[in-house]
């Protein structure tokens, strides 16, 4: 049960909840404005998993749901990073979002053995050298560079697309390098 105080039942809203992910369909939270007509009413949605808010001015959600699924298995560093990517897409910024998944890639090599302290290109042809780009996946990990090279070197601003795009693309190589391993290593454990 929520802990949140003096909630109001609503009409149902459908949702995801930013913050665990899940769809939800929420009764319970305050309005704003309850006098003005219905499409002009504001809202705070209390999760019913995990009694979050989210707050639905007019035609919107703040936080708006996150980019990207959660990815199993991930050291604690690489876990941070990539949810510190992720929650940054629910605030709208994009350009911190693919800085974000630029380091990533970093923290990716050097947790697979690359060396502290190489330059950014170093990083991406080791994680390739050493296997952990999946066939094909090399254009994925060079757009990811590209993006993130943009992002920090030029005075430009990314869109929620971009960062969506490289969300996107880490995700699948998240799964490659550290879920789908993992799950085939219990899996022969099990035998």
């Amino acid at each position: 049960m929520s802990d949140w105080r003096n909630t109001g039942t609503y009409e149902s809203k459908k949702y995801k909840c930013y913050n665990c992910g899940s769809l939800v369909a929420s009764v319970t939270g305050y309005s704003h404005q309850e006098h003005a007509p219905r499409h002009q009413q504001e809202y705070i949605y209390i999760c019913p998993h995990c009694h979050h808010p989210t707050y639905f001015p007019v035609d919107k959600q703040i936080p708006s749901p996150l980019i990207g699924e959660e990815v199993s298995n991930l050291p604690d560093n690489v876990r941070q990073l990539y949810r510190e990517a992720r929650k940054c897409t629910g605030t709208g910024a994009y350009t911190a979002a693919v800085l974000t998944c630029r380091k990533l890639l970093m923290h990716i090599a050097v947790e697979k053995g690359a060396k502290p302290g190489e330059s950014f290109k170093k990083y991406v042809e080791y994680l390739s050298a050493k296997g952990y780009i999946p066939p094909n996946g090399k254009g994925w990990v060079d757009h990811i560079k590209d993006k993130g090279n943009e992002a920090n070197h030029e005075i430009v601003l990314m869109s929620q697309e971009e960062a969506k795009d490289l969300i996107t693309f880490l995700q699948m190589l998240l799964l490659f390098i550290y879920d789908f391993p993992s799950k085939v290593k219990v899996k022969q454990t099990n035998k």
